[in-house]
């Protein structure tokens, strides 16, 4: 029976005979210059091999996407591992991201030179071989035994919390696989890579949508890479490195405990963090970070430790210096740019700062999200032994505050960066862990239903690239602001938000992908996170909000 495949940006071809995702682009020569991973078929990801037998509307997916950089990066990890394993004799495990890249390393021993070396030329032998990466649909009990056997029992246990049956993994020579997305066809398709030594281990570059046929830049910040493994040691202290540790822990009745002293770290951090301001006698702290890091909370929260010291601090927020919507700048596509440095009133920010430090009084604008407008706010006028903590996106932009000495300033970059991986092999993003906040805290606050919010991240991620990370370096103190209960958490207002994408929204497969991320969360109630804490910013019951 013949059938047509609607091809995105192509004609129609009419088939025969059922064709996977190769053989329609073998047929039509489709993309021949395109680093295609995978395609979508009736709206759903699926790898290249997926085979086609009726009627269906397709797009290729190439690393110029989000979910092309996804498809790429999962492959090349999955090769990494089996290259560790075939070189070193040792597993290798996957922690965070740092520098577009993400860190990985072995279990008790740091990766040298030699090792890294080692695993490099194994890695070209494999992809010279163009060796083949299938996809197998096995039972639970099957997955279970094949994990336990590569000596990842974890990921089998995993299976089981969630009661995943059957279970769709990946092969490559003798080595098995899980991951949260479709892999490449075969070891060929990963020419695009490199690894860089970053004690105690490494880092694995590759495509991302900013350098989709290249690599980006290597600037892996020391300090960054500090504050990640200083995380990573408490989780492994609490006992808590995978996603299976924390369903164990929450089933265990171990939840309270969990939030309790996620929040107890946190507060021990922000005291730190007063004591090093009041050290270096700043007059203005400048607390940066990309959307949804928790930055609004964080100066508030530093405002109360900063009083135990004694001292009188007061918080401006940037947001509130946003120009009326009508002046706010767009972007390529003709959307709205809020996170262009030019959607902010420097002139009147910079002015009023001058004002404040000079000791006189002024009136703070206050921006109105649901009509795009400012409005006039309070007055505020600083003391001898006031504080001014300003807070925003920008904040560690020297020209927003370029009215102030620099010895005068102490300057904060803020982000939740995640420590807790799904497995040995898949990590948690940072990534999503700051969209799923903006998601419900769009919902809550400023009327975006998921769809809109998912729509407009591709824009908050190349602004965040633009103008955030760059100036991360700048900082004097990085504050990670993930918790480790949070996802857990989180979970229960995300299903139902994301449940509402309709399958014919161009972020519908994003939102499957999210939704299947979260399959493997455990759940946690959110009537006992306290009233003070960075998620309530987001989930709502903060006692900082207005």
């Amino acid at each position: 029976m013949s059938f047509v495949i609607r091809i995105k940006g192509f004609s129609d071809i009419h088939c025969e005979m059922p064709l996977s995702g190769q053989g329609v682009l073998a047929s039509t020569g489709l993309y021949k210059n395109r680093n295609i991973v995978a395609w979508r078929v009736n709206n759903y990801l699926r790898p290249l091999e997926w085979v086609v037998d009726g009627d269906a509307d397709v797009e290729f997916v190439d690393t110029y996407s989000f979910e092309g950089t996804m498809v790429y990066r999962s492959s090349l990890g999955f090769l990494l591992v089996l290259a560790s394993r075939k070189a070193l004799g040792k597993p290798i495990f996957i922690r965070h991201s740092i520098s577009e890249g993400h860190f990985w390393e072995l279990e008790d021993e740091d990766i040298t030179e030699e090792d890294l070396a080692s695993i490099a030329e194994t890695m070209k032998d494999l992809i010279g071989m163009d060796i083949p990466i299938t996809r197998e649909v096995v039972s639970l009990d099957k997955a279970c035994r094949i994990f336990e056997r590569q000596g990842n029992p974890e990921k089998g246990r995993l299976f089981s919390r969630v009661y995943m049956d059957p279970i769709e993994v990946y092969r490559c020579l003798d080595m098995y696989g899980f991951f949260y997305c479709p892999l490449v066809p075969s070891t060929g398709y990963l020419k695009n890579w490199d690894l860089k030594l970053l004690a105690p281990g490494m880092v694995l570059q590759f495509p991302t949508v900013a350098y989709p046929t290249s690599l980006p830049p290597f600037q892996a910040s020391r300090k960054l890479s500090g504050v990640f493994l200083e995380y990573a040691n408490w989780l492994r202290t609490m006992g808590i490195s995978t996603m299976v540790n924390l369903h164990d822990a929450i089933a265990a009745g171990r939840g309270q405990e969990l939030i309790l002293i996620s929040e107890a770290f946190h507060s021990q951090r922000l005291s730190n963090l007063a004591y090093d301001v009041v050290k270096r006698n700043a007059r203005v702290v400048c607390i940066a970070g990309p959307s949804a890091s928790g930055k609004t909370t964080l100066s508030k929260r530093l405002k109360i430790q900063l009083q135990v010291c004694g001292k009188r601090p007061v918080t401006v927020s940037l947001d509130d210096y946003f120009v009326d919507r009508e002046r706010t700048p767009r972007d390529e596509k003709g959307d709205y740019d809020f996170e262009a440095l030019e959607a902010l009133d420097l002139e009147l920010l910079n002015q009023q700062l001058k004002s404040l430090i000079e000791g006189e009084s002024v009136q703070l604008p206050r921006f109105d999200f649901l009509t795009g407008t400012r409005k006039e706010g309070r007055w505020l006028k600083l003391d001898g032994d006031d504080i001014l903590i300003i807070e925003g996106i920008h904040g560690l932009n020297d020209q927003v505050t370029q009215s102030v000495p620099r010895d005068k300033k102490f300057r904060i970059f803020v982000s939740p960066l995640t420590g807790v991986s799904l497995d040995r092999q898949n990590r948690t993003s940072t990534t999503d862990n700051r969209l799923f906040r903006r998601m419900i805290r769009d919902h809550r606050t400023r009327g975006h239903g998921p769809e809109a919010t998912l729509k407009r991240w591709p824009s908050v991620i190349r602004g965040a690239q633009k103008y955030i990370f760059p100036y991360q370096k700048h900082s004097d103190v990085m504050f990670n602001s993930a918790l480790l209960y949070e996802l857990p958490v989180l979970k229960g207002y995300l299903e139902p938000l994301l449940q509402t994408v309709p399958e014919g929204s161009p972020v519908f497969g994003e939102a499957r992908r999210l939704l299947s991320l979260l399959r493997f969360v455990p759940p946690l109630p959110s009537d006992t996170v306290p009233n003070e804490s960075i998620i309530r910013e987001f989930i709502g019951g903060s006692l900082f909000e207005d």
